[in-house]
């Protein structure tokens, strides 16, 4: 119970958003785009890929499909060729032809603005569906989560859950929906800048101090090398560990019996 009334502390949460906003007072979504559709399709790109690449792929592919129709006449080997180094092209391509024709027959090609519209289509969930509607309209449902909001929320102490639905509902609970479109681009900006997966800058983090993990980090990181030396100091040579081996001890040899055999 404790531990739960710390991460709904409205002033602890206070702090980390105004910390975040000191940040990031420019934050916005890293995917370049120009229009609903494109945000959507980059989004549905973006799975298991950096934005910097998809940022490389999408000038390229919206020249050569600008728009819902063409996307969904796409031929399909041709658009696996040119969105193929962003991984999974093979389902990535699919999604969007599908995502494409569902958008011309349903909905004029024109990206709908509601959760439920939003995830009829293929390849859209609610992380893509929560950057359509908070980017490109500006309409807070919910909170984007995706590794870097997994990642932060829970060093925060925001959350304990690891599963994404688990954690927007933890994170609608505590902060305020006027905050939900900012607070996700700006977490996933201090994730990438920062807060990194593997070697969490705490010494620079100006969140450290509102921030459970930040010391558990830096106490690991220090102790490290100190227990690296004195383990080597105290273990001996895994060779002079080993005893040597007793060397087999020569068979007597058969004496002869002197005389002849009978």
């Amino acid at each position: 119970m404790a531990q739960a009334s710390k991460r709904r502390d409205p002033e602890r949460v206070n702090a980390i958003l105004d910390g975040l906003e000191r940040l990031y007072p420019d934050v916005r979504c890293e995917l370049d785009h120009e229009t609903p559709l494109q945000l959507l399709i980059a989004t549905i790109l973006s799975a298991q890929c950096t934005d910097a690449r998809v940022n490389m792929v999408t000038p390229a592919l919206f020249k050569r499909y600008p728009d819902a129709r063409a996307l969904a006449e796409s031929d399909t080997v041709e658009l696996e060729s040119i969105i193929r180094s962003t991984g999974f092209y093979h389902n990535k391509a699919k999604n969007i032809q599908g995502c494409a024709r569902l958008l011309v027959e349903k909905y004029g090609g024109v990206v709908p603005q509601t959760m439920d519209e939003l995830l009829v289509l293929p390849g859209v969930a609610r992380k893509t569906a929560n950057v359509v509607l908070g980017t490109a309209f500006g309409i807070a449902v919910g909170v984007v989560v995706d590794t870097h909001v997994t990642r932060l929320s829970n060093r925060l102490g925001l959350t304990r859950e690891v599963d994404a639905v688990k954690i927007e509902d933890d994170l609608v609970k505590i902060i305020p929906q006027d905050r939900w479109i900012r607070f996700a681009h700006q977490i996933i900006w201090h994730g990438r800048r920062v807060c990194d997966a593997r070697k969490p800058r705490c010494e620079d983090c100006t969140l450290a101090p509102l921030c459970p993990s930040a010391g558990v980090a830096a106490v690991v990181k220090k102790a490290a090398p100190a227990k690296a030396k004195a383990k080597a100091k105290t273990t001996p040579n895994a060779k002079a560990r080993r005893p040597a081996k007793p060397r087999p001890k020569a068979k007597p040899q058969a004496k002869l019996r002197s005389g002849k055999r009978k």
